[in-house]
């Protein structure tokens, strides 16, 4: 079983090695942990901190800024071209720890689910403004009513996806974002 933890990164120099070193190495009923880096369109030194930092793959192939969507598509694409069986997806800024992605996979390797959302303490993020923890929090809200789920945090990008789901997966975002800068 193998899982691939992609992150989507642009400008993440500062807080990369601590995401990277902040990741499990193993994790119970898995055989291989990989990490990809997502390069969207960095003018710093990313990619060059990732490979110091002992990354798996880093996706060169987005020179230019393509979005969120953008790069967290092409990570799964990559991820499943990868082999992976499960791949997770985390942000290179460190608002995640890393030590709940076993928490996270747990669900996927009993077979209980295919995708599992991770949340954040919104309220305790220290470099969250006011006015964005309340928006956090009433976006939730609204979404969680008008999906009738139980998401608390519908924005985190801190996800795990098993295989299937992966395959499965449909990102839509408008043609005006990709512009030109979306490269396939």
């Amino acid at each position: 079983m193998k899982l691939t933890i992609q992150i989507p990164c642009h400008n993440e120099e500062d807080t990369l090695p601590i995401t990277l070193r902040n990741l499990p190495k193993k994790i119970e009923g898995i055989d291989e942990v990989e990490t990809l880096i997502i390069n969207d369109g960095y003018t710093d030194s990313t990619v060059k901190v990732a490979r110091k930092e002992g990354a798996s793959h880093i996706l060169l192939d987005l020179p230019l800024k393509s979005g969120l969507a953008g790069a967290f598509r092409r990570g799964i694409e990559r991820s499943l071209k990868l082999g992976a069986d499960i791949v997770v997806n985390t942000d290179g800024d460190n608002q995640y720890r890393g030590a709940d992605i076993s928490k996270l996979v747990k669900p996927i390797l009993d077979k209980k689910a295919e995708i599992v959302i991770g949340c954040r303490d919104i309220l305790n993020i220290e470099y969250f403004s006011l006015a964005k923890k309340l928006l956090q929090k009433v976006g939730s809200y609204v979404v969680r009513r008008l999906s009738n789920t139980d998401i608390s945090d519908t924005t985190s990008r801190f996800r795990v996806y098993s295989r299937d789901a992966a395959l499965r997966l449909n990102v839509f975002f408008p043609a005006s974002i990709i512009g030109t800068h979306w490269r396939y």
